[in-house]
């Protein structure tokens, strides 16, 4: 039994593979670590390793049109990398799902986190895409849950933010 509380990477992962993802698209990330590690172990899914982040909104188009549903697992730093792609998911109408681990908020020591990280939500929003927050380890499967209903049941664009105060600060 995976205990919401302290191990709350655990909860998300077993939340979205109940929620039928089976393809994990990511640029490497420590604040995703686990999911990432955890899907590249699991037989039962496909991991992918992207070279930047706007490949896993099309892994995304991908897996919808082949009847499968995907993850894009990005920092908060490479929801800037994604804006031109986005509007493939607007377009296209099918459903998208991004867990973003958020920097430059709550005690960030790094300079340049800050500018994209202030820009996410709006930019991410400018997109069509409806951003949640998640601050604290109780609101991780609620959240990822309602995510993956309003994103596969709703056919909407939906990103659960990892907020900082739920990750924690990396030191600079």
């Amino acid at each position: 039994m995976v205990s919401v509380t302290t191990d709350w990477p655990d909860a998300l992962y077993e939340t979205l593979k109940e929620g039928g993802i089976t393809q994990f698209a990511y640029v490497p990330d420590a604040g995703h670590k686990v999911l990432i590690d955890r899907s590249i172990a699991d037989p039962d899914v496909v991991s992918v390793s992207l070279t930047t982040e706007e490949e896993g909104v099309g892994l995304i188009a991908g897996a919808d049109l082949g009847g499968a549903r995907a993850v894009l697992l990005m920092q908060s730093s490479g929801v800037g990398n994604c804006i031109n792609m986005l509007s493939l998911a607007a377009t296209g109408r099918f459903p998208f799902l991004t867990v973003v681990s958020m920097r430059g908020d709550f005690g960030e020591g790094n300079p340049w986190q800050y500018p994209m990280g202030r820009a996410t939500r709006t930019t991410l929003e400018a997109m069509g895409v409806i951003c949640w927050d998640v601050d604290e380890p109780a609101q991780v499967v609620p959240t990822a849950k309602a995510a993956i209903t309003a994103a596969y049941g709703a056919g909407q664009s939906v990103a659960v933010l990892l907020t900082q105060r739920l990750i924690g600060a990396k030191p600079f």
